[in-house]
Parts: C-alpha cells; structure tokens; sequence
C-alpha cells in the first residue's frame, strides 16, 4: 500500500511539474505575443508621430521661397528717400512727441494730428473712429482708396501709433506707424483692384491689450458688424531693429530647432487659418527684396504669435499677418526707456518697406 501511495504521489509532482512547465512555456509566449505587439503600436506610433511632425512642418513652417544670404545691396535713390522720410517721422514720433498714452493724453493727441495731417497733406480724407478708454476719448484713424476692380474686397495695412508708459517708442512702434505713412503716400495715386486701406491703431499696448478698450479690436468689430469683407490684414509691428551679432535672436520652444540665431531679418507670422495669405505675403517678399526674411503660420498659443493687432481681426475671422522684426525675442530696449529713435536701422527698415510696397500691390492689384 506505501508503495502504491508513493507512486500516486510521484505521479501528482509529474503533474505539477508538468503544469507548471507549460505555464512558463506559455507565459513565456504571452510575454512574446505582448512584446511583439507593443513593438508594432510603437512602430505605428512613430510612423504617425513622424508623419504629423511633417505635415505639420510643412503646414506651419515651409514657406515659399528662400530667404536671402548675402551682403545687403546698396539703397537704391528711392531707398535713401523712403530712409530719410522714415527716420523724419520716427523722430517726429518718438523724439519731439514722446510717449504716447492716454496717460500723457497731450502727446497722443499730438500724435493724432500729427498723422492726420500727415494723411491729409497727399490728398487724403482721414476718417477718426472714436471711443472712450480711461475717460478720455481715442482715436483710430483711417484712410481709403476704393478698389477698381473688386471694390468689396478690402486689404488692411495697419500699425498701432500708441507708446506703452514710460517709453517713447521708437521701435513699438513708431518704426511701424512710419511705414504705414510711407507706403501710404507711395499708393495715393495708384490705382488698386481691390479696396486698399491704411489704418492707425490706438491702444495696443497694455493695459488695453487684448481687451475690448484695445483700438483694433473696436475696429474690426465694427468692420464685422458691417459684414466687410477683408480678404488680408497686415500689422506692422516692431520693424526697426537688426543686428549682425551672433546668438541676438531668441524664440519661445521649440522654434529655435528651426529658424536662425543672428537677429538681422523680418519674420512674417500668422496663426493657421491665415496661412495662405502668409505664404502670398512671403512669396511676393523674397521675389522682391533681397533682405533675409522668416515665416511662420503656427498655432496662436505660442507667446508671441499675436502680439499685435492682427490678433483682433483673427478674432473676427479674418486673414491676419504680423510683420515684426520678432520685438522682445531680439530687441533688447524692448518696453524701455531706452527704446529710442537712433536705436532703429534706418537703411534696413528702408528695405523692408520697400518691399512691403510689392507685397502690398500685389495683394491689391495695383497698376501705376
């Protein structure tokens, strides 16, 4: 009976052994099937992760063209006058004016007549758009030249004249109010295909900023209360500053992977939706300017992105682009006192507005 009892119980081990073997072997198949399929969803991971990264990039980052390199050609005749009329008003703005705020409310009435009548001077019948910030009263101001062709689309040239407290700014931006005035002079006797309009921007800075007292966002409200149809906005935003030096550009992550690191060329921004007329915007540039130039359509969470008054009008749904020189990422006077007229590149500014001239016609239409 011992004996059969110890057979019985050899048996029972052989089992268990033999159970516990399989269920290694097939744990140890599990194990495989799971590693397997682990490596696969990995691999299709990074096969989308890569492909979304190049889509993307191109979405956002590919541009039209190629930025310039190279020594800068000498100014033109026209330049060196577009040069002088650029650095008048900026001085004009930012040196004999100075701040520009509603709490120095003086100087900014100055500045509006100032434009006014600077508008008014070639021919122009200047609109005030008027509303009340801090209790006193601000003024947009705009001008006008009716579209030949297709009078009902409406391109928007604009720029805000206003300087934050405690800066006369020179580059934020009197570089950009100034630009607006020389392309507008240079378009008064144009004949454009699509309705063309130059506009001044109260209230951009803070603490009106990207709120309802800001001067483009009354604007373009009051645009799409009227159902217009702006087919593209620029902002001309920060434009004066360029440096040589290496390592003076910074940019918010990741876009220091991709853009360069000296500080000597205009950027072209939008958010998505405006990415076409961004890659027209560029296009046009490059074809016409030998100035190196960056672009980017990204998403508008990115610090920065809308910075500007184009902000307000990608609220209201339309096309926006910000031309700046990249202000706090590379101009190191930036919301400062020291933001002052002989901090801008007179010479290079004239190159860019220049070109901005073509980008402009284009957009337009224009014939001589």
């Amino acid at each position: 009976m011992s004996s059969e009892n110890d057979r019985r119980e050899r048996q029972k081990e052989s089992h268990k052994e033999s159970n516990q073997k399989r269920a290694k072997e097939k744990s140890r198949f599990k194990l495989k099937v799971i590693t397997r399929n682990a490596l696969i969803r990995l691999a299709l991971f990074s096969v989308i992760a890569v492909a979304i990264f190049m889509v993307g990039y191109k979405t956002m980052l590919t541009m039209p063209g190629e930025s310039y390199k190279g020594p800068l050609p000498e100014l033109s005749q026209g330049q060196e006058i577009l040069r002088d009329e650029l650095h008048r008003d900026v001085q004009e703005l930012a040196g004999v004016i100075g701040q520009r705020n509603v709490w120095n409310y003086a100087q900014l009435t100055e500045a509006v007549n100032f434009i006014e009548s600077s508008l008014a001077e070639v021919g122009y019948k200047v609109r005030r758009q008027s509303y009340t910030a801090e209790k006193e009263i601000c003024y947009n101001l705009e001008v006008e030249i009716t579209g030949s062709q297709k009078p009902e689309e409406i391109i928007i040239i604009g720029a805000h004249y206003d300087s934050v407290f405690g800066t006369v700014g020179a580059n934020d931006n009197g570089s950009g109010a100034a630009a607006v005035l020389s392309l507008a002079r240079r378009f008064r006797d144009k004949k454009v295909g699509r309705t063309l309009r130059f506009v001044l921007f109260v209230n951009e800075e803070p603490p009106f900023f990207q709120t309802e007292s800001m001067g483009s966002v009354v604007y373009a409200k009051s645009c799409r209360e009227k159902n217009e149809n702006i087919v593209g906005m620029l902002s001309l935003e920060t434009i004066g500053y360029y440096t040589d030096e290496p390592k003076s550009q910074q940019y918010p992550f990741p876009f220091s992977m991709f853009y360069p690191s000296t500080g000597n060329f205009i950027g072209f921004v939008s958010n998505l939706s405006s990415r076409h007329l961004l890659k027209q915007v560029i296009k046009t540039f490059r074809e016409n300017c030998k100035f190196p130039s960056e672009g980017g359509a990204v998403p508008e969470f990115i610090p920065g992105i809308g910075w500007s008054d184009h902000w307000a009008f990608w609220k209201q749904g339309y096309p926006a682009v910000m031309v700046t020189d990249t202000a706090l990422f590379r101009y190191p006077y930036y919301h400062g006192p020291q933001d002052t007229p002989e901090k801008i590149d007179y010479e290079r500014l004239a190159m860019v507005v220049s070109s901005l001239e073509a980008v402009v016609g284009k957009l337009t239409n224009t014939t001589e």
